[in-house]
């Protein structure tokens, strides 16, 4: 197998193991701080509707960001580029979907489903936002720029998450895998094209 067939597939296979893994630890949180990572997952049209509009912003937003001439947003798209670009080239679209899909769901359940609502159960809505998605955005500090777009990212799917009248984790969800997805099909794009 060449070798970048085997990166590329290394790659997918170790990135949904580990999103995946996310699952298990929100269960283990959950378990031991007495939340059920589930117990807002309600699969409903409205919820699913209001996910994929809701996704809508984000994506103008990562657009336009994608022709800003910023240096800070050039360094995230070069690492982005150097980082992902070779382990995604060889995947179909369809593998995308799934690690996707895999990263919105496995994300959300650990910090819109288990983090998010023991925080907001032990310090009060407002901080339980917030102090859930300091965290999202630290796990996602490849750059300060990064992490504080993360963060802000962080705060609109926990606000999401209340997003129609009522708690439904199948909202943000839905953002989180169809912005990841379209994401990665963008920079798989521009990897090809630099190629």
């Amino acid at each position: 197998m060449p070798h970048s067939t085997q990166l590329a597939a290394n790659f997918f296979r170790v990135a949904c193991y580990f999103e995946a893994a996310l699952t298990l630890v929100a269960l283990v949180l959950g378990w031991l701080v007495d939340i059920d990572p589930f117990a807002n997952l309600v699969l409903d049209e409205q919820a699913l509707l209001h996910g994929l509009l809701l996704t809508l912003p984000l994506l103008m937003l990562f657009f336009a960001m994608q022709e800003i001439p910023l240096k800070a947003l050039e360094k995230i798209r070069t690492l982005l580029l150097e980082t992902l670009g070779p382990r995604l080239y060889r995947n179909h679209w369809t593998d995308l979907l799934i690690l996707a899909a895999i990263a919105g769901f496995s994300e959300e359940v650990l910090f819109r489903g288990t983090l998010q609502p023991w925080m907001e159960n032990t310090l009060g809505m407002t901080a339980g936002l917030w102090i859930s998605n300091a965290v999202f955005a630290l796990v996602h500090a490849v750059t300060p720029l990064y992490a504080l777009l993360a963060m802000l990212m962080g705060l609109y799917l926990g606000i999401s998450l209340d997003y129609g009248g009522e708690r439904n984790l199948l909202t943000p969800i839905v953002i989180h895998g169809f912005y990841d997805f379209i994401a990665f099909l963008v920079i798989l794009r521009n990897y090809r094209n630099s190629l």
